[in-house]
């Protein structure tokens, strides 16, 4: 009898929203080389959606931890036969860490690939736009040190343009304020930055609804190109401007 061939498996802990979870799915399929479905990467998507709001519970509004549910999942998503995990979600970053040291199967760390994209690009001094939850947690910030980037987070009235984007139109299903986007782009060139991290997947979301310049790096769309790469495919061609 012939061995089956045994494959690398994506596992995405996801719903973190479910639509960043779909976005993502569809550029891991638009990226990957492929003439017939088999050539596609495994996946398998674990969408919990009921999973409890990682900003609140980093900021002390909430004492619901999310850690439970994630952990939960990953392990699923390992007995199911993952090889390698993904997280589209930026404030889930938080228990990264945390949920690798208890699972042993590599998790892709979507924040620290991103920085050290941004310092290939030649770029230095990036603007996080995030949610309140992961610019409080300092997770780009440390990220980018790393590699000497000067990170820079929006003030308190931009950052409330920022949340309200995310809360108050992508996570309803909405496409998104372009206005509160230009007053965005605007600040945050005003404040010498040379790029600007997408680093929440609604705005990743926003991304696909707006043609936004390469002065925006997609932190979602680096997870997808790690992911590929990491299953043994060659990346269909290189979309991270």
């Amino acid at each position: 009898m012939a061995q089956t061939e045994k494959r690398p498996v994506l596992g995405v802990l996801g719903g973190l929203g479910p639509a960043a979870s779909c976005y993502l799915y569809q550029m891991l399929i638009d990226h990957t080389p492929a003439s017939r479905d088999q050539d596609h990467i495994d996946v398998v998507i674990s969408s919990r959606a009921s999973t409890r709001d990682g900003t609140a519970y980093i900021k002390g509004e909430s004492t619901d931890n999310p850690f439970a549910v994630m952990e939960q999942d990953g392990r699923s998503l390992v007995a199911y036969g993952a090889t390698v995990l993904a997280i589209p979600c930026n404030t889930s970053h938080y228990f990264v860490d945390k949920l690798q040291g208890d699972i042993h199967t590599p998790i892709l760390h979507m924040i620290r690939e991103t920085a050290a994209a941004i310092y290939a690009q030649g770029r230095r001094r990036p603007a996080i736009l995030a949610t309140d939850g992961t610019i409080q947690s300092g997770l780009y910030q440390a990220a980018c040190a790393q590699y000497g980037l000067e990170a820079v987070a929006p003030d308190a009235a931009i950052q409330a343009l920022v949340m309200s984007i995310i809360y108050d139109e992508i996570k309803q299903g909405e496409r998104g304020s372009r206005e509160k986007f230009a007053a965005i782009d605007k600040a945050m060139r005003q404040a010498g930055c040379d790029c600007a991290i997408l680093a929440c997947t609604e705005l990743s979301v926003f991304r696909t609804y707006h043609n936004l310049p390469p002065f925006y790096v997609d932190a979602m769309a680096v997870l997808a190109e790690r992911a590929v790469q990491a299953c043994g495919k060659p990346l269909r061609h290189i979309f991270i401007k």
